[in-house]
């Protein structure tokens, strides 16, 4: 990867921190009311590049609760009210700006799993393992509607361990081999546009 994408991952993180203050104070205030506790950050351990372990950074949008299911589903009763708003525009991840500006994730690449996950990367597949994690990617526009796809099967996990997990590892090795500056830009242009995703959009057949 060239030291152009870890430049452009510090400069406009580092702006977009500056820029979105009064919007992250707004939404702080509006947690600490729902909440009635200043509690409103989730931080997890998650897999970064060469296996660096790191501290992700989210809003709370789940309430307290020990479990060891990292899966969610539309209309899971862990999340909150506020909580259902924040995750449907992705507002939640607004605080991974800060894992961007320093060093441990980017504006594109993988979403970051959590430990167990990467056990299961095998061969070739771990190539992946190289890029920094992302706040957005190929695979994260795909399944923009992961929570939907997983609330409308009857397994969600053997559903999320066997078919989205494999089709994501597919696609990051994709953007692996297939980086470009440009393409980071088309992606997050399409990010925020939601954009459905199309494969022929990105890699030519």
């Amino acid at each position: 990867m060239s030291p152009w994408k870890s430049i452009f991952d510090f400069v406009l993180s580092f702006v977009a921190i500056i820029i979105l203050i009064p919007f992250f104070i707004i939404v702080s205030s509006l947690l600490i009311i729902s909440y009635k506790s200043f509690n409103i950050l989730f931080i997890q351990d998650r897999i970064g590049k060469n296996l660096k372990l790191f501290k992700i950074i989210k809003f709370r949008t789940m309430i307290i609760h020990q479990s060891n299911n990292t899966i969610s589903v539309k209309g899971d009763s862990r999340i909150t009210p506020i909580g259902k708003y924040l995750r449907k525009y992705k507002i939640d991840e607004l605080p991974e700006l800060f894992n961007i500006v320093t060093g441990n994730m980017s504006f594109v690449g993988p979403r970051p799993d959590v430990p167990g996950y990467i056990d299961k990367l095998k061969g070739e597949d771990r190539i992946i393992l190289k890029l920094r994690p992302g706040l957005t990617g190929l695979a994260s526009l795909k399944y923009i509607n992961e929570e939907e796809i997983l609330a409308s099967v009857s397994d969600p996990k053997w559903y999320n361990d066997n078919v989205i997990f494999p089709d994501k590892v597919r696609i990051n090795k994709l953007y692996y081999k297939n980086w470009t500056f440009w393409l980071d830009l088309k992606i997050i242009y399409h990010t925020l546009l939601r954009k459905p995703y199309k494969e022929d959009n990105y890699f030519k057949s």
